[in-house]
């Protein structure tokens, strides 16, 4: 009896033995899966250097995988088509798809190039952010460099579409940099990695009132562009009133390239 008691324990320390490797071998490939999940995630929005750093970080991974949100200091940048709304008139729905992937792509591989990372698209609207979900100490240079080389890019892009489609485009960008929240925002059946705050709504709001081939900035990147040494020989517009705003935001102006210049000049310390 006393056998048979001790062969029974036997069996079941066993059992208990290969159902925690058991356990353990399912959790190590959950973690696994997820993390190549967020991998695959990560690099459709930034490049693919940004994304081995981001998934290096602990931190930032575990924010971008739960519901955590990440308040940080960043660059924000709006790019907006002008003329969508025409062009879509004058084409075929079939013409006009594969001009917005055209400009999307462009635009987006500039943002890559520079380390940026894409947060939000619709209709004719981009959202990036420059030293967000990883601070980026230059990321007000950064911004700058996107933003001149898709003003310049996309004058490119529009000559070749008017020369096809007999259409006019242009592409207007505002930047703002403050602080921000990071997270995922939405429902449980839907949920998007994206930036809220005042800073952001200032930067579209810079966006809006851009002109074709203009990037509008704030008084808080000029500031920091002014610390990093770097002169863009922006020209300082009248203030601009935002509605629900007790004051007016300081707002200065870069049109497109030829007129564009940018120098780098030693900061004086």
């Amino acid at each position: 009896m006393a056998i048979e008691s001790s062969i029974n324990i036997e069996e079941l320390v066993e059992a208990g033995a290969v159902r925690r490797k058991l356990a353990q071998a399912h959790l190590e490939a959950e973690v696994r899966r997820r993390e190549e999940v967020l991998r695959r995630a990560v690099l459709r929005y930034v490049s693919p250097t940004l994304a081995e750093r981001i998934l290096e970080d602990v931190q930032v991974r575990e924010t971008l995988l739960s519901a955590d949100d990440l308040r940080t200091h960043a660059v924000v940048l709006f790019a907006d088509l002008r003329g969508f709304t025409s062009l879509s008139e004058r084409l075929e729905a079939r013409q006009v798809v594969p001009l917005l992937n055209e400009y999307f792509s462009l635009l987006t591989e500039i943002t890559l190039r520079h380390d940026g990372t894409v947060f939000h698209m619709a209709g004719d609207c981009l959202m990036l952010g420059f030293g967000v979900p990883l601070e980026q100490p230059d990321s007000p240079r950064r911004a700058v460099r996107a933003a001149q080389e898709m003003l310049n890019s996309f004058g490119v892009l529009a000559s070749s579409w008017r020369e096809r489609y007999g259409v006019e485009a242009g592409l207007g960008i505002g930047i703002n940099e403050g602080d921000v929240v990071a997270g995922n925002i939405g429902s449980s059946s839907y949920m998007s990695y994206t930036l809220i705050g005042d800073t952001v709504n200032v930067a579209a709001r810079l966006c809006q009132r851009a002109r074709a081939g203009e990037m509008l900035f704030s008084r808080a990147l000029k500031l920091s562009l002014d610390a990093l040494g770097f002169e863009i020989g922006a020209t300082e517009l009248p203030p601009m009133q935002l509605h629900g705003r007790s004051g007016a935001i300081d707002i200065y102006c870069v049109p497109a390239a030829p007129r564009l210049t940018i120098t780098e000049v030693p900061v004086t310390v």
